[in-house]
């Protein structure tokens, strides 16, 4: 795959003003701090992973105690969600709507010394590859999605099920503030950016010698920490970066 360098914020929009155009259908993106990661969730990248049933039953038998309420959503996705939420591996990837945010993700990793890596999806195209029936970004809700369902999966049963492009409700902070979407994962574990002819996503390639300066240009333009995560923990660590 031919990835193009981003080393600015004013690159990242030149890039997507080139591959913008009239009709082409919304567009996901995803920032990875090092560019050799695939597109694949935690759980698939998981060497000897328990049952995901066996994980989430664990997982809501201490839970439960800690809710006010139980997760709305059918099919267990709710559950899945929360899990995800609080770094549990899952069958989920997280996208965001906004490409700043991907690029936030990229380069927030001072430590990280690798090149870093922003992927733009094409959900439409993606799940063209993924259904037969008319082509759409279903919702977790839609009773469609029952095939990605914990008990569907726990039956070892469709491995040529591909990954597919989800939205889902926007009910925590987090998730609004990030213009969360997902893709979830099936039995056959390819990650997406190697499915079929590949043109459903693109991947530029941020040099660690240009993270400083684009995070300098993130904080210019107010994607921080706490744009990111609205959270108190995120004010605490915003504060402390100052008194260093």
């Amino acid at each position: 795959m031919t990835t193009k360098a981003i080393t600015s914020v004013s690159d990242l929009i030149g890039e997507l003003r080139a591959i913008t155009v009239p009709n082409c259908g919304p567009q996901w993106f995803r920032g990875h701090a090092n560019a050799d990661w695939k597109l694949q969730p935690n759980y698939d990248r998981l060497k000897k992973p328990v049952g995901e049933i066996e994980l989430l039953g664990r997982f809501r038998q201490n839970a439960n105690l800690l809710l006010e309420k139980a997760p709305a959503m059918p099919y267990d996705f709710g559950w899945m969600f929360l899990m995800q939420h609080y770094g549990v591996p899952t069958r989920l990837l997280d996208w965001t709507e906004n490409p700043l945010i991907a690029l936030y993700f990229a380069v927030e990793d001072k430590k990280s010394k690798k090149d870093g890596a922003l992927w733009v999806l094409f959900p439409h195209e993606l799940n063209k590859l993924s259904t037969e029936s008319r082509v759409y970004i279903p919702s977790f809700e839609d009773d469609w999605l029952a095939n990605y369902s914990v008990i569907s999966y726990s039956k070892g049963k469709d491995n040529g099920i591909l990954p597919i492009a989800v939205i889902a409700t926007r009910n925590n902070p987090r998730i609004q503030a990030q213009l969360g979407v997902f893709t979830i994962s099936h039995l056959k574990k390819t990650p997406i950016e190697e499915i079929d002819s590949k043109s459903h996503c693109l991947k530029f390639t941020i040099p660690s010698k240009n993270k400083n300066n684009i995070r300098e240009e993130l904080k210019i333009l107010g994607i921080n920490r706490f744009q990111v995560f609205p959270e108190l923990s995120s004010i605490g660590q915003e504060l402390k970066d100052t008194l260093k």
